[in-house]
């Protein structure tokens, strides 16, 4: 990493306000906010706490770049793009949208995150297609388990990006290759990857992405963005819908009109989305990843998680719990130890802030972690592994 890119490292870890208080490994949680976010919030409140003036315009403005800003971050076309709640918002257009029945199946993984698994068993009890999850193989997905189970019947594969509690980015190239190649659609629950992994949606072929933006996008609780292919968006029925669904071209002073067409993008398929406070803390977080780049983070944090695992191979105490292989590894990395649950209270009392997954501990690093944090982290490990005087 060249100078000037460590300079805008340090630049930014600077506009984090809990750096130096406490070391944050929890991004794959949310993350806290940086002084742009906070102040853009905060500038909001002051705005609409005065009253004299309408903010719509500035909020559609803002919605209008960050469709452009989220489609040039994963290689889409901006009318590809739309914004909403959460993942489970774009999870949910796939479910109830696309056009399955009851011959049909839909593929997922026997290791994923509820909340993709609950939306689609839901989409199925409405709608009558089938379930089917995918054994893994060292808790991970298998792509040899994905290429047995495909049917006439199967319609659908909806997977994570990367795993949520071992980090085990998922080789969408490969699977995208199979999909197409059954007429299977792919969707992509994208948040553990979403800001520290480059991906291109459109050479991927994937044909729904979704993403909430609180974790390593940097954003406020209740936002995200979603993906879906231009290819796709005529054949998803509208599982809901919004009077914003449909192009008013800006004009909203006779409203006395009921057959405006949907919007020929994906904005048919927002809800209205108009939380300001999230909006213009979104479009603050955004310029970071524009100005950084999401490789330049993602090398950033993989050279701090290579100093962590060279210390717990150092320490037989300690074993790491997810894939180092450079296709597979993410900006997660997990490790465990015997009495894995007492480290974790001991590591939080030293106020260093990361969670328990499936038996390992979880450190999701991010472009404001530094050596430092690492070494604060490695110092506690090596006293707990040795029963130091500290560990209660």
């Amino acid at each position: 990493m060249n100078d000037k890119l460590i300079n805008k490292f340090s630049h930014y870890r600077k506009q984090f306000s809990h750096v130096g208080q406490v070391s944050y490994f929890n991004s794959a949680a949310y993350c806290p906010f940086c002084d742009p976010v906070k102040e853009a919030i905060e500038e909001n409140l002051a705005l609409r706490a005065a009253g004299d003036r309408d903010e719509s315009r500035l909020v559609r403005a803002t919605q209008d770049a960050l469709r452009a800003d989220y489609a040039r971050l994963v290689g889409a076309r901006k009318r590809e793009i739309g914004l909403g709640l959460s993942t489970s918002q774009g999870l949910n257009i796939a479910a109830f949208g696309l056009p399955l029945g009851k011959s049909d199946e839909v593929l997922l993984s026997d290791v994923e995150f509820p909340a993709l698994v609950y939306i689609w068993r839901a989409a199925a009890e409405a709608k009558g297609f089938k379930i089917r999850l995918l054994p893994s193989k060292d808790r991970c997905f298998d792509i040899e388990a994905l290429e047995k189970a495909i049917t006439k019947k199967t319609k659908v594969l909806a997977l994570s990006y990367v795993q949520f509690f071992n980090g085990f980015k998922n080789d969408l190239a490969r699977i995208s290759e199979i999909c197409k190649a059954n007429g299977v659609w792919l969707i992509i629950d994208g948040i553990q990857g979403m800001g520290v992994e480059p991906i291109n949606v459109r050479k991927l072929g994937i044909d729904i992405f979704a993403s909430g933006c609180q974790k390593w996008m940097l954003s406020p609780q209740g936002c995200g963005f979603f993906y879906v292919s231009d290819e796709i968006r005529d054949r998803i029925s509208h599982p809901f819908m919004s009077w914003l669904g449909v192009d008013w071209k800006g004009e909203y002073t006779d409203l006395f009109r009921y057959d405006l067409p949907w919007f020929d993008s994906s904005r048919r398929f927002e809800l209205g989305y108009y939380a300001s406070l999230n909006i213009l803390g979104m479009k603050a977080a955004v310029e970071i990843f524009k100005d950084l780049g999401i490789a330049n983070i993602r090398r950033h944090n993989h050279t701090l998680i290579d100093r962590l695992a060279c210390y717990i191979k150092s320490n037989p105490f300690y074993r790491i719990s997810c894939s180092m292989e450079p296709r597979h590894r993410s900006s997660i990395f997990t490790f465990t130890c015997p009495r894995v649950a007492e480290l974790h209270r001991i590591l939080l009392k030293k106020r260093i802030i990361l969670v328990r997954r499936e038996g390992s501990i979880r450190v999701s690093v991010h472009l404001f972690n530094s050596e430092e944090d690492i070494d604060r982290l490695i110092a506690v490990l090596g006293r707990f592994s040795t029963g130091g005087a500290d560990n209660n």
